[in-house]
């Protein structure tokens, strides 16, 4: 069984003994193009004797220094902890990223962090990784601090990114127009919604449909194009699968958004319960019916595509 994770809040209580082999980014959604890079550092790290370590940054850069236009992103720190735990790292450093951290010139990010914290001895980073104050340094950089400080980096070229030809910002575009298969594919896993169950308004239940109220916390985080979507969630250690509808229920002249999951072959309570909700494939997009018997229909109509999916399975 893989070693667990350490996760490093505060890089002031810590320093590592052992030399670091490091990858440095905000890795939202951790897709297939993020997967590829952190394996490589795993397998290097290991092979070398050496500790493998992802320093990344929360919140992400965008949302505190460019607050008027808040970047909502792929996967909550949550999120992402429990992927990457799941890829054999040994140390996550998670950076509170702040106006004053942003000030560090890259010196002082290089020799304070990577090289007194962290015991760098190599780093995997994108031909196009700038660091540092307003961003202003790049590999090339980094390079020479290496020479400086002995570490050695290792460039990731364009042509290695584009051969997965994934991007964060290609993951949110898709998800913004509720391509979900797309995003998918892209993160190389079903793209994930985690919130509690509250209680709803229960007109799912006089439909003959009783759902889930699922209310996700961050308000940073990622939801998809309102609609109808195929989904699933481990419950009890159980799959159940479900279909969810994300929207304002414009049939009943709903006006907040809401996320609303009604579960196939699950009739126990879930209220306060804590779900992750993994959505598979788009139904439709969201509409409003001449009376709720017509959504009612329309709803049967969903469920049967999605049995239909679930036998080909």
């Amino acid at each position: 069984m893989a070693n667990r994770m350490e996760i490093v809040q505060n890089l002031s209580e810590f320093s590592s003994t052992k030399p670091s082999f490091i990858t440095i980014g905000t890795f939202d959604g951790v897709h297939i193009g993020h997967q590829q890079i952190i394996k490589r550092l795993v397998d290097e790290a290991a092979k070398n004797q050496c500790n493998s370590v992802l320093l990344t940054f929360f919140p992400h850069p965008r949302r505190v220094l460019q607050s008027e236009t808040p970047l909502q992103l792929i996967s909550t720190i949550d999120e992402r902890i429990d992927i990457l735990e799941k890829m054999g790292l040994n140390t996550l450093v998670i950076q509170p990223f702040t106006a004053a951290f942003s000030r560090l010139s890259p010196t002082e990010f290089v020799r304070s962090i990577l090289v007194e914290k962290l015991n760098v001895k190599k780093v995997f980073i994108g031909y196009d990784h700038r660091f540092g104050r307003n961003r202003s340094a790049d590999i090339a950089d980094l390079k020479s601090f290496g020479e400086i400080y002995d570490f050695e980096v290792i460039e990731i070229s364009a042509q290695e990114i584009a051969e997965v030809a994934v991007s964060s910002t290609k993951i949110r575009k898709a998800l913004d127009k509720g391509a979900v298969e797309q995003a998918n594919a892209y993160l190389g896993n079903p793209f994930g919604l985690t919130g509690k169950v509250q209680k709803g308004k229960s007109l799912g239940r006089t439909l003959g449909f009783p759902t889930a109220n699922i209310v996700v916390e961050e308000d940073y985080k990622l939801i998809p194009a309102n609609g109808a979507y195929w989904v699933y969630a481990i419950i009890e250690n159980k799959k159940v699968y479900g279909m969810m509808n994300i929207g304002f229920n414009p049939t009943v002249a709903g006006n907040e958004r809401s996320i609303e999951v009604h579960f196939f072959d699950w009739t126990e309570e879930l209220y306060g319960k804590l779900i992750t909700i993994r959505v598979l494939r788009r139904i439709r997009n969201e509409q409003k019916f001449d009376s709720v018997a017509a959504l009612s229909d329309q709803l049967k109509k969903d469920q049967s595509l999605c049995e239909k999916w679930m036998a080909s399975i």
